[in-house]
């Protein structure tokens, strides 16, 4: 059987609401403390390396990472690719700038400078949540959230100087929107490279600011935004909106807005995967002679008919009235119905002699059943040897 893979979040120690910078400073701290070459001849950091890369190559990849939020470890199940490192593909996460910081920290190789300077950045990633019903989550539906947005400054463009005026080039980074340092360590000289702290990688400083946005070229709005919940939907799980995040940096392409689905909980139903089950009460007279009963299901109520001699917490299997799968909708799962004989509690005489001459009719198995062991009812006393009954422990 095999080893159930950890949460790529957990692997990297991340939360599931952290941005692209986070991930890549957890990956950076554990690619550096386990990496092979700073633990030669030790398979469990050579293995913890492995977790935290294949974590970083889905989740630095927007593509894989919306994959794996949707659907997990499922997403890329039959095998993720076949090159890289322990054979997974890390064509998708940006190593080279990763291993460069490792290998200059331990072989005094230095680090070089990042080519992306100032350039166009996509922005961050928004999350929301959104709440529906068991039948929602089950064949899909349309919502309406209301989100506070940033929205481009009309009177400025979005480039946040004031009507009349433009940003001027930085001076302190010279428009690149990053500083490079250099440090003498044990290990040789170590370039690192940083945002610009005046600029905050713009490469631009605006002296007169708008008075709309103050500067920031961006103004926080109220919108609706609708979201399309398909169909197949598990709780816990997200819809992405592309391009309903924050805005990008340098002309960047804006984040996605990412809703978290929660699915209330249903008064009959309960799921697992892609399957239904619920419980249903069924008759004595019904389980023992055999007859229709009603069934609740996701389409409406089916007409069910039941073999005579039904024992109790007897299953059935109402293929294909389960959940649809995200793949298609048109393959869905199945319901599963346990059938629970229900004992009545109160009965009429008439009733209780019918019932009576109806065991006797069958045996009288439930007497015949005490004439053959001997069974005393516990209500029988023992008697006393001399004659009348034995007195109890606590009898005077």
């Amino acid at each position: 059987m095999a080893e159930q893979k950890r949460d790529y979040y957990e692997v990297l120690g991340v939360d599931k609401n952290a941005d692209d910078a986070t991930i890549k400073k957890a990956y950076r701290v554990l690619a550096k403390k386990y990496h092979p070459d700073a633990n030669p001849g030790d398979t469990e950091a050579e293995a913890k390396f492995k977790e935290a890369s294949e974590a970083y190559a889905i989740l630095s990849d927007p593509e894989k990472k919306r994959q794996y939020d949707q659907f997990g470890h499922a997403a890329f199940e039959g095998g993720a690719g076949g090159s890289g490192f322990g054979g997974f593909d890390f064509s998708g996460g940006d190593f080279s700038d990763i291993f460069g910081d490792i290998f200059g920290d331990l072989f005094g190789g230095g680090r070089r400078s990042s080519s992306r300077s100032n350039g166009p950045q996509r922005g961050e990633n928004i999350r929301a949540s959104v709440r529906i019903t068991f039948e929602e989550a089950v064949f899909g539906c349309e919502k309406e959230l209301e989100l506070t947005l940033k929205e481009q400054c009309k009177t400025c463009g979005g480039n946040g100087a004031k009507p009349g005026t433009t940003p001027e080039t930085c001076t302190k980074c010279g428009g690149k929107g990053q500083i490079v340092y250099k440090q003498q360590s044990f290990f040789g000289t170590i370039q690192n490279v940083q945002t610009c702290p005046d600029c905050n990688g713009t490469g631009k400083v605006v002296k007169e600011k708008c008075p709309d946005c103050r500067g920031n070229g961006y103004i926080a709005s109220r919108k609706k935004i609708q979201v399309s919940i398909p169909a197949g939907i598990d709780n816990g799980q997200s819809v992405r909106i592309r391009d309903k995040g924050e805005p990008g940096r340098n002309g960047g392409p804006r984040g996605d807005l990412l809703v978290e689905v929660i699915v209330s909980r249903h008064p009959i139903f309960q799921r697992q995967d892609y399957n239904i089950f619920s419980t249903v009460p069924i008759s004595f007279a019904i389980a023992a002679l055999g007859g229709e009963v009603v069934i609740d299901t996701v389409d409406g109520r089916v007409i069910y008919d039941v073999k005579a001699g039904t024992q109790t917490e007897t299953k059935v299997r109402l293929k294909g009235k389960g959940v649809p799968t995200l793949r298609d909708k048109n393959i869905r799962g199945d319901h599963y119905v346990t059938l629970v004989i229900q004992t009545p509690e109160r009965l009429s005489s008439e009733a209780k002699e019918l019932l009576a001459k109806f065991d006797a009719a069958s045996g009288d198995s439930l007497n015949a059943a005490k004439r053959l062991t001997g069974a005393k009812k516990d209500s029988d006393e023992p008697k006393d040897p001399k004659g009348g009954k034995k007195k109890g422990f606590f009898s005077k």
